[in-house]
């Protein structure tokens, strides 16, 4: 807990100081959160929500979706390997299964498992901005949205344009991209293709990933319809992934794929956005990569929805309402064939009192599943704006998560599945305080989640080396975070400084089991930094670090540095990753890469 005060006392000197630095640029405090029906200001959201735009990712100097939530407070990704290969995302201490992924609204959950939530993460160059909402959002999201949600906001093409990126390095890495803007009398098109291949860090962890990513407008000048349409490969050895280190020749190929029309109508005080989307997934599985005949896997999902959202605004403040419903199927050597359905209900009402300083949202979903029993998760959130910078907030919700089709049916040399499970619930709630001025942005939140019946692989003992998933007994997690970002010129260029600092405290059964797969590594104390720098007009860097203390007992730092110089139109970067070469562990027993180096050059044909 110590390490908690210290970091917090330090987020606290640093935004006092920057009291006496003056910046020119502004803060997002005006920009409108899309991932809710109630469209909102940041500034005005009674939740827990960070913001990463294209300029935050680019000074990053990373290149995907992982390694930039790598850098948020609050958020766990555990990779197996390098370029975000197979990431798994957590929030808050919760689980894989528990965060919903949305790509512009569309929520792209997969009913096998949530391994799968990260395949379909977008490619840098095609992404406007990042909004996690961390907390209980299942009365605005549903069920998925167990302990937070991450919305991938894409860019818009409002000019013609082309961009041409190619980067290699260590591991024979390399890496070729293209994306172009088309603009048209009545449509314009967004289209991007890259390919990721490596050698690999260590034996069998090679993979060659191919992204198609093309965002379209239609009727632009009379009804706007947007089609999103996505296709992600990936293959890749898997030595040693999920849980058994000795398992050294495991290869896996998935195929993820989104087609998805949605448009928003405005008349009068109405605003409408209905959308539709098939989301589908393929997973390939071999034990032994050069002989699948001895073990394989196939499993084919797919997940067809329509949404009907939309709000209305009075004089008594603003009314949010949804109606949502999905079918899933699954086609599975190991799962068998089965079907899910699933419709949700959506109402919340935002009510301004006190010269419109202070708002009270209450909220609703009802949930109806065809397997499981209907389910309602009510909330409410709380806000004053003290200040014109300064606001206190609170929320408080419940929330729900039904098994995976992995928990209940899987039979394999890893896992054994287990019909009888039941859904996870929990009541969660948390406070906080939002600081937004023209230099800086600061925000602190504590928060409780009292979780019931929670879902955990565990093996009974040491000599097993088959996980079984069990409801385990009421798990209570708290903790706090911070967040910090200061903006300041040095010559009249921007600098910025991004700090966060996370506690999270479990309280888990004691179990009688040798082996937690997923509890025991939970996160305790995490510290996150980035320093994006700019020295001279056409040269800038960015110093990344990350702390990480597990419940296990195990922490490790790691620093992350690169650098981009631009000639016109032509762009060389660098980046290096954990310079210091640590030895570490993000999940499982898979070692991560010591010190590796990817070298770039980018061309924008304007």
């Amino acid at each position: 807990m110590k390490k908690g005060i210290f970091c917090l006392a330090l987020l606290g000197s640093v935004a006092l100081k920057a009291q006496e630095l003056q910046p020119k640029s502004d803060t997002l405090k005006n920009v409108i959160i899309t991932s809710s029906r109630i469209d909102l200001p940041f500034k005005e959201n009674s939740r827990t929500i960070q913001i990463f735009t294209a300029d935050d990712i680019k000074k990053l100097g990373v290149t995907n979706v992982a390694d930039v939530l790598q850098q948020v407070a609050g958020i766990d990704v555990r990779r197996q390997g390098v370029n975000g290969m197979q990431a798994d995302l957590y929030i808050r201490g919760g689980g894989f299964d528990q965060t919903l992924l949305l790509i512009d609204g569309f929520k792209v959950d997969d009913p096998q498992t949530g391994h799968h939530t990260m395949n379909l993460a977008l490619p840098i160059e095609m992404i406007k901005r990042i909004e996690i909402i961390k907390g209980p959002a299942a009365r605005i999201f549903g069920q998925n949205a167990f302990t937070g949600a991450v919305n991938i906001v894409t860019k818009d093409s409002d000019a013609n344009a082309m961009i041409a990126k190619i980067q290699g390095g260590s591991f024979g890495q390399f890496i070729a991209e293209a994306t172009g803007a088309i603009q048209l009398k009545e449509s314009n098109h967004l289209m991007h293709f890259s390919k990721n291949v490596s050698e690999g860090y260590r034996h069998n962890t090679d993979f060659d990933n191919t992204n198609y990513v093309l965002k379209s407008q239609f009727n632009k000048n009379k009804l706007p319809i947007e089609l999103l349409t996505s296709y992600v490969e990936r293959k890749f050895g898997a030595n040693g992934f999920y849980g058994i280190p000795s398992a050294t020749e495991q290869y896996e190929a998935t195929q993820a794929s989104l087609v998805g029309l949605s448009t928003v109508v405005k008349r009068g005080n109405f605003t409408w956005k209905p959308r539709v989307y098939w989301r589908r997934n393929q997973d390939e599985y071999f034990y032994i990569r050069r002989n699948p005949s001895i073990y394989r896997n196939l499993h084919i999902t797919n997940k067809f929805a329509a949404e009907f959202n939309g709000s209305y605004e009075s004089k008594y403040g603003i009314t949010g309402f949804g109606l949502e419903a999905a079918k899933y199927y699954i086609s599975s050597n190991r799962l068998g064939d089965n079907s899910r359905e699933m419709a949700s209900l959506f109402l919340e009402h935002r009510f301004l009192f006190l010269n419109n300083k202070f708002d009270v949202t209450p909220g609703l979903a009802v949930s109806y599943f065809s397997d499981f029993d209907n389910k309602a998760f009510p909330g409410l959130d709380l806000g004053y704006q003290i200040s014109s910078t300064f606001r206190v907030y609170g929320n408080i919700g419940y929330t729900y998560r039904v098994p995976t089709y992995t928990d209940l049916y899987y039979v394999g040399p890893q896992a054994i599945g287990n019909e009888n499970l039941q859904p996870e619930a929990a009541l969660s709630e948390e406070i906080g305080v939002k600081w937004l001025t023209k230099h800086v942005d600061f925000t602190w939140a504590a928060f409780n989640r009292d979780s019931n019946d929670l879902i955990d692989y565990i093996r009974p003992t040491e000599a097993d080396i088959v996980y079984t998933p069990q409801n385990i007994q009421d798990v209570n997690t708290k903790g706090f975070e911070t967040q910090l970002d200061f903006r300041f010129q040095l010559n009249a260029l921007p600098q910025k400084i991004k700090l966060g600092y996370t506690f999270i405290e479990d309280d888990v059964k004691k179990s009688s089991a040798a082996y937690s797969r997923y509890s025991i590594n939970s996160m305790k104390h995490q510290f996150v930094g980035n320093y994006a720098m700019q020295w001279f007009k056409n040269f800038s860097n960015s110093v990344n670090y990350r702390y990480a203390e597990r419940t296990s007992g195990v922490s490790y730092n790691i620093w992350d540095v690169s650098a981009s110089y631009q000639v016109k139109a032509l762009e060389f970067s660098v980046y290096a990753n954990n310079i210091f070469n640590t030895a570490y562990v993000e999940t499982g027993m898979v070692p991560m890469p010591k010190g590796n180096v990817l070298f770039g050059m980018k061309y924008n044909f304007k």
